[in-house]
């Protein structure tokens, strides 16, 4: 019984071996995250979504004879991009108190064009950093089972703050706020209960708002809101839980506790001297800073009903944040690419890797923000982040060469996630 069991189950798995799906790229060149150079000629072989060989030169001779050659002429590969910080379930169009024409669920609904949005844009893996009645999980699941195209979502769910802070529904009035009960996270004891909620119905990671913020009301975006005590407490509870922890904080007071309560990433960064930029670099914590979307949101914020007073802390800011950014990248710090999308269209984020060059970075080191360094952040190493053997056949392709001229990846070609082909536009 045992020797008949065997044999069958031999059989199923040589049945397997025999049904596997391979698919074969090929280009002119392809970017090595992980070596930090370009490779001519690269041959990239995937087999049920993951990849199995990176070699140059000749196609390997012993392929199955139905694998599918996606020939990239002219064009150079690059691992799938992950952005660090989206909104799917949001839009720009919609601002201030626009937003209360819509119905509750009407944002859940955002999420399905923006998630392909994202993903057509190259971004195969995306960190949904909030979202209202754990809509960002929903996309999650119907992406997953086949349901409509989006990139791998690393959900947060509902971020937090205390009450009166960022995060909290300072727009409206008592009478409504009220009337839902309490929406602040206040004490360490509320903490750790708003992070196991959160885990028990789907987040995949920590947001905590540690500061004010640009677009809630009545906030100062650099002053300091949970208190340090609050911030620990996430990042154990958080951390136990195997869950890492993004903190939006915007003032230098706010980062700094942060990161010496050993959040991942600090979403924004803007106020940072150079005390605090060796703190991270120390602790080995990564800054995810937005240093494109400012300039959507002040040339089209006020037709989308943004509120003078958000403008107005968005004056005060972006140039700010820009030097921070600037001087964090001198001193040595290490960075993610997280883009705000939400506070500007979905899909457009590529943008912003020209901007992380014009304020100091180098083209690779713009590209490993939003691959190696993205997927070393969210502890994905074995799954996402490089064209590398046993990750995910997450590439994409541009015309041109990136390292040269990083403004290609405003335009991408060619999506493939996980070995399928989801975008084609040559």
């Amino acid at each position: 019984m045992i020797a008949r069991l065997a044999i069958v189950t031999y059989l199923l798995l040589f049945s397997a071996a025999l049904h596997a799906e391979t698919l074969v790229v090929t280009a002119d060149r392809m970017v090595d995250v992980l070596e930090g150079r370009a490779i001519d000629n690269p041959v990239v072989v995937v087999t049920d979504g993951r990849i199995v060989s990176v070699s140059s030169g000749e196609v390997p001779a012993d392929l199955p004879e139905d694998a599918e050659r996606l020939d990239l002429a002219g064009m150079t590969i690059l691992p799938g991009l992950i952005d660090m910080h989206v909104h799917l379930t949001t839009t720009p169009r919609i601002g201030g108190f626009r937003r209360l024409n819509y119905t509750d669920s009407f944002w859940t609904t955002l999420g399905v064009p923006n998630a392909r949005a994202m993903l057509e844009s190259g971004f195969t893996t995306v960190r949904n950093v909030g979202a209202d009645d754990y809509a960002d999980v929903a996309l999650r699941q119907g992406i997953e089972a086949g349901f409509y195209p989006g990139p791998r979502i690393v959900a947060a769910t509902e971020s937090f703050g205390v009450t009166g802070g960022h995060c909290d529904r300072n727009g409206l009035p008592p009478s409504l706020v009220d009337r839902d009960g309490e929406q602040g996270v206040n004490g360490v004891e509320a903490v750790r209960l708003q992070i196991r909620q959160n885990r028990r119905y789907g987040a995949d990671v920590i947001k905590i708002c540690a500061t004010g913020g640009v677009f809630s009301r009545n906030t100062d975006v650099g002053a300091q809101q949970m208190t340090a005590g609050e911030i620990r407490a996430a990042v154990e509870e958080a951390h136990m839980l195997g869950m890492r922890v993004a903190a939006h904080a915007h003032g230098n007071a706010g980062i700094r506790a942060a990161i010496e309560a050993g959040v991942d990433t600090i979403e924004h960064a803007s106020y940072l001297d150079d005390e605090t930029i060796r703190m991270a670099i120390d602790r080995g914590t990564f800054f995810s800073m937005d240093i494109y979307n400012t300039e959507y949101t002040l040339a089209e914020g006020e037709a989308n009903g943004v509120l003078e007073e958000n403008l107005a802390k968005e004056r005060q800011v972006g140039t700010i944040q820009r030097e921070s950014f600037r001087r964090s990248v001198e001193l040595g710090a290490r960075h993610v690419f997280g883009s705000d999308a939400g506070v500007y269209p979905h899909g457009t984020g590529g943008r912003q890797f020209a901007r992380m060059v014009r304020f100091g970075m180098t083209p690779l080191q713009a590209i490993q923000a939003a691959t190696a360094n993205a997927a070393e952040a969210l502890d994905k190493m074995g799954d996402v982040g490089a064209i590398a053997p046993g990750r995910y056949g997450d590439i994409i392709a541009v015309d041109g060469d990136p390292l040269a001229d990083i403004a290609a990846l405003e335009d991408v070609d060619i999506v493939v996630k996980g070995g399928e082909l989801v975008m084609d536009r040559r």
